[in-house]
């Protein structure tokens, strides 16, 4: 037997006890992580942890507010909320959705964008959530479904607040309306504030106060299981309504003043001269903002974009247009101001105007002329001849100046969104827009409302006030006060002002009483709206929409519709305490005398208690 049969138990003990010591070694640097982990998780992030422990128990869900009410100055509701049925469909109760929709169709009609939206609206959410499949259901189809439930598992009839607007396209262009909050949406407002609200304020009223009539939102700590459902309700804070809103828009004035239009498409602004109030702000024809609220269909909005009267125009804000001779009151005190022209000088009227030096010929409405005129003739006439020369006289550096302290060529500032700005012409602006000089003859235009000249029916409204009261200018108002419906408070909305500067009254008294000549004298181009109930005061316009050349007539009869010419008509009443005025523009409908002038007189008389509403 050698000696390698024999075992070596030395070294064998001493391999034991090496491995033995690695073996206890790696346990206790295993058992060491494991100890310093549950101190990291237990003790240093115990915090973190059991935060996100909770966030999976619970969950925080928004309550949205109740949208503030529109009233006009009078209290009548121009804009509420109102319960509405919604056919809702929860995916995760229904075996089978196609078969379940093409049933429900046979007992509530659901159409093509229904199911569009329907379907877009599943991919968003999850399957135990219910989904609209159709909006507004009618009394008669929600009782239709409630005979049948018991043949749809899953699908059920909601109740929830949407916007209606009981005056439909009689106040659409001051309102506004709520649609859908979309992308662009999403991108300006504060996400948090508007958790679990689908509406927004997209025009109008509705839009420029927003932030008020949203109110805010509310929120419920909810337990939840692992799917995602609601086990109880753990705290709950309730959502800040709205604040209603108070118009100064009288309702009664919108709906005389339409009636006063008939089937003429055009606007009306009619404002207190007092504080800039907004009584009435007509754009003809107008729509049914109701259509937008839940999303308009294709073939409606199709039908609004096409219609050639344009609708969805707001002709009041954007409308822009010649001021035709309803500025010449303004031109007249700017030629006294300037001393330029005295009240009391007179100047032949041929029925034409030429620049010295030239054969060109500026006609004068009136084909054989008016003869001898001073400044209280030429506007009682509306004199074109007259304002020819004043404008040549003062110049377009002094002319055109002088009109943008009574806001023409600028927004009002009126608290509506969408307003444009006019334009008021200058040296200036057409040699930065368009490259070229200033000619005399553009001056003569400027004179007679005409031309690069344009305005808003809001600004002729404004600039109207402004001289009714004396040259105070009023930043126009629609919104009155905000009323807050948990402490009962009344926050007024507040409009800036500024005062025109006027170097001698005598010369705002000289225009103001050719103005009032204009409904009251025998000569008065708007005499035939004359009242002895109280007194008008106020100017005619005409502005054309195309040019007529040098030895064309213009036959009213023989032109198309759309370019006939439009008819306006400023004014303002009582004279001697002026709480009301307006201005109005008649599309395509010849002359301010006999269209716009009488529209303003039935404004007038109703907000002056002179005759009953239709």
């Amino acid at each position: 037997m050698s000696r390698s049969d024999f075992k070596d138990h030395i070294r064998e003990g001493q391999q034991f006890i090496g491995r033995a010591l690695f073996a206890a070694v790696l346990v206790l640097v295993l058992l060491g992580g494991l100890v310093a982990r549950l101190v990291y998780l237990q003790v240093i992030s115990h915090e973190h942890f059991t935060t996100l422990s909770r966030d999976n128990r619970v969950k925080v869900v928004p309550i949205p507010p109740t949208r503030g009410l529109i009233y006009d100055r009078n209290g009548v509701l121009l804009a509420g909320n109102r319960p509405a049925y919604s056919l809702e469909i929860t995916p995760e109760q229904v075996k089978d959705l196609d078969i379940t929709l093409e049933q429900l169709a046979k007992v509530v009609h659901i159409s093509d964008d229904d199911l569009a939206r329907f379907h877009k609206l599943r991919k968003r959410r999850r399957r135990f959530e219910s989904i609209p499949v159709r909006l507004q259901l009618s009394n008669e189809e929600a009782a239709a479904f409630a005979v049948q439930r018991h043949r749809f598992p899953g699908v059920d009839i909601e109740a929830r607040l949407v916007r209606f607007y009981p005056q439909k396209a009689e106040a659409a262009h001051v309102l506004g309306y709520v649609g859908r909050i979309s992308r662009s949406d999403l991108e300006r407002i504060d996400q948090s504030q508007y958790a679990g609200t689908t509406h927004i304020g997209k025009l109008g009223i509705e839009k420029t106060y927003e932030e008020q009539l949203h109110g805010r939102v509310g929120l419920e700590r909810v337990e939840v299981n692992v799917l995602g459902r609601t086990v109880r309700v753990l705290e709950r804070q309730p959502p800040i309504p709205g604040r209603d809103l108070r118009l100064h828009l009288d309702i009664r004035l919108q709906e005389a003043a339409l009636a006063a239009f008939g089937d003429t498409s055009g606007a009306l602004v009619a404002m207190d001269p007092r504080d800039g109030s907004v009584l009435a702000m007509v754009s003809k024809p107008g729509f049914d903002p109701n259509l937008f609220v839940q999303g308009i269909s294709v073939a409606d909005y199709n039908q609004l974009q096409h219609d050639p009267d344009k609708p969805l125009y707001n002709r009041a804000l954007r409308g822009q247009y010649p001021p035709g001779s309803t500025v010449k009151p303004f031109i007249g005190l700017g030629g006294l101001e300037t001393d330029v022209v005295r009240a009391a000088t007179k100047l032949y009227c041929p029925g034409y105007y030429q620049l010295p030096g030239h054969d060109h010929k500026y006609r004068d409405w009136k084909k054989g002329g008016h003869g001898p005129v001073n400044l209280d003739a030429a506007i009682t006439q509306s004199c074109d001849v007259y304002f020819y020369q004043l404008a040549h006289d003062m110049g377009v550096d002094r002319l055109a100046p002088f009109l943008a302290e009574f806001g023409f060529g600028k927004p009002t500032g009126v608290d509506l969104t969408g307003e444009l700005g006019g334009l008021l012409p200058s040296r200036e602006w057409k040699q930065a827009r368009k490259r070229q000089p200033w000619y005399p003859g553009e001056t003569l235009i400027m004179g007679i409302g005409q031309g690069y000249f344009l305005t808003t029916p809001m600004q002729l409204a404004a600039s109207t006030a402004a001289f009714a009261n004396g040259g105070v200018f009023h930043t126009p108002r629609v919104g009155a006060e905000l009323l807050d419906k948990e402490t009962g408070l009344h926050e007024a909305v507040i409009g800036d002002t500024r005062t025109i500067p006027i170097k001698n009254r005598a010369n705002w008294e000289e225009v103001a009483t050719s103005m009032l000549h204009v409904v009251e004298g025998a000569r008065g181009t708007a005499k035939r709206i004359q009242t002895p109930a109280y007194r008008i005061a106020g100017k005619t316009g005409t502005a054309q929409v195309f040019s007529v050349a040098q030895e064309e007539e213009y036959d009213e009869e023989t032109v198309a519709k759309k370019l006939r010419d439009h008819a306006l008509f400023v004014g303002y009443a009582p004279v001697d305490n002026p709480t009301i005025a307006v201005a109005v523009i008649v599309e395509n409908c010849g002359h301010g005398s006999s269209v716009a002038a009488p529209i303003v007189r039935r404004v007038m008389d109703v907000y002056l208690g002179q005759e009953a509403t239709p």
